[in-house]
């Protein structure tokens, strides 16, 4: 098969799962942003940020370092039952410890009376940590229907527990059906809880439907293997820390920067608002799942360098078109939350293009994963890291969530610059960098028109912002009408 028709066809069922599975979950922000007041979806989007920070700690680059190696390892179960070990051994330390220290946790993150938070999102971090070994198994071997299904079996027991808690039981308590049992299920001064409530027990599905991946393996830990796996896993360690950094700590940022009575209602209105961004970043994700295994598959094809040119063009048009269909009906899109939080829309552009600039930095960093230099992928981190410290420290306090997504584009620009420059040296692809900046330039130059030219009339307005966006489409097909387009490329054996 042709490697990008081979990747877009992975792309596709990777994507079904992320896609369809992130949809019905991002089809809950509508009814958290208008059940919740700002302040209390605030709480929500800090927890969360706690996990993506502990998920990358506890899991500490074994997926990558288990791809690598089971490429190179003639044993590929030893490599496999070694990682799992490995994580499941951490994971349940790490439980036992966040259960013991579970009150003095919560009076620290200042929920003094909610200590279950730290106990509930211990286990969630526990399981999915888990899980992600098993997971990483199904990617290279290519099992991607195996892997959409159990992920989307996960999420929609999260999405129907949470109608479950949130809509259902309030409904049946007001209206007196099923008193006993809604009585015994369902306490209204939990409230967000349920959500974490919801999410702990789809993470505790998802481990029980990946126990054929767990138990049926011959359990042998290779205490040479394991350290070789960490000395090349431990730098992408750095590069995963470095990334949540840049990714969510800015709704810490946020609650801990500005005064109480704002924190967390900020941390709301931003945490809400980045979810319109909901295409560009499902996008990136189904993306970088089928692009991580397929890199390493292909890198001692011939025309790999050629073949990841071409992935990163597609990929940057498709990107492009993306920030113009929601900037361009950004009128619908914006439904997607309250109205309460429609204060915080003007992050939304900043934050596509953020997503856009770390999608390019996703195909560049395969350089250093290639060339198992991946020091620098942990440099470039941390200093995108420290960047986005040092400007949400700086901006917070004066432009409160308007300087996270100032913080988090210029963050990614700089990631994605440094990583080109550095991979141009050390692996060297030919981009074409002319096409590359001009549909992502064309994209804004279109953008501000529909900024400076909008029609009152709503159906003159979308039909403007129609024409736009098919000016987009014409222009990259005449672009690209003497290579190979898209489709031909994906024909051609």
């Amino acid at each position: 098969m042709n490697p990008i028709k081979q990747l877009a066809s992975q792309t596709a069922v990777y994507g079904l799962s992320s896609i369809v599975g992130r949809v019905l979950t991002y089809l809950l922000v509508p009814i958290y942003t208008r059940v919740f007041l700002p302040e209390e979806y605030g709480i929500v989007n800090e927890m969360y940020a706690y996990v993506s920070l502990l998920i990358v700690v506890f899991t500490y680059g074994f997926e990558i370092g288990f791809f690598r190696f089971s490429q190179s390892e003639p044993d590929k179960k030893k490599v496999y039952s070694t990682a799992l070990i490995s994580l499941l051994s951490t994971s349940g330390v790490f439980v036992l410890f966040a259960v013991f220290f579970a009150q003095s946790i919560a009076e620290t993150l200042r929920y003094p009376d909610n200590r279950e938070y730290v106990v509930w999102f211990a286990l969630i971090i526990a399981l999915d940590a888990i899980a992600s070994i098993p997971f990483a198994l199904l990617r290279s071997l290519n099992k991607a229907k195996r892997f959409a299904t159990i992920k989307l079996v996960g999420i929609i027991v999260n999405v129907l527990l949470n109608l479950f808690f949130i809509i259902l039981c309030p409904f049946m308590k007001k209206h007196g059906y099923m008193e006993g049992f809604i009585d015994l299920v369902y306490k209204g001064k939990v409230g967000v809880g349920y959500i974490f409530i919801a999410n702990l027990i789809s993470s505790t599905v998802t481990v029980l439907f990946l126990l054929p991946e767990i138990l049926r393996i011959k359990y042998q830990f290779d205490f040479n293997l394991w350290k070789r796996i960490m000395r090349y896993s431990l730098p992408l360690l750095l590069v995963g820390l470095a990334g949540i950094v840049n990714e969510t700590m800015d709704r810490i940022f946020l609650k801990y920067l500005l005064p109480k009575n704002i924190g967390l209602y900020q941390v709301g209105i931003y945490g809400a608002c980045y979810k319109i961004s909901i295409i560009m970043t499902l996008f990136v994700q189904a993306f970088r799942f089928a692009a991580e295994p397929f890199f390493f598959s292909h890198a001692k094809n011939e025309n790999a360098k050629q073949i990841y040119a071409d992935v990163m063009k597609y990929f940057v048009i498709i990107c492009s078109f993306i920030f113009l269909l929601v900037m361009l009906y950004i009128d619908v899109f914006k439904i997607f939350v309250g109205k309460d939080y429609y204060e915080g829309l003007p992050v939304v552009p900043i934050l596509l293009l953020a997503n856009l600039c770390l999608g390019i930095y996703y195909n560049l960093s395969i350089w250093y994963k290639l060339t198992g230099q991946t020091k620098f992928g942990a440099l470039i981190s941390i200093f995108g890291a420290l960047l986005t410290i040092v400007l949400n420290l700086w901006l917070i306090p004066i432009i409160g969530y308007m300087g996270s997504a100032w913080a988090t584009l210029i963050c990614y620009a700089s990631m994605m610059i440094l990583s080109y420059i550095f991979g141009q040296k050390y692996y060297n692809v030919a981009y074409n960098y002319k096409k590359i900046l001009g549909y992502i330039a064309l994209s804004l130059i279109l953008y501000v028109i529909s900024i400076y030219i909008k029609p009152e009339n709503n159906i003159l307005l979308y039909s403007f912002n129609t024409i736009l966006l098919v000016v987009f489409g014409i222009a990259v097909l005449y672009s690209e009408k003497n290579t190979l387009s898209l489709s031909s490329f994906l024909k051609k054996k």
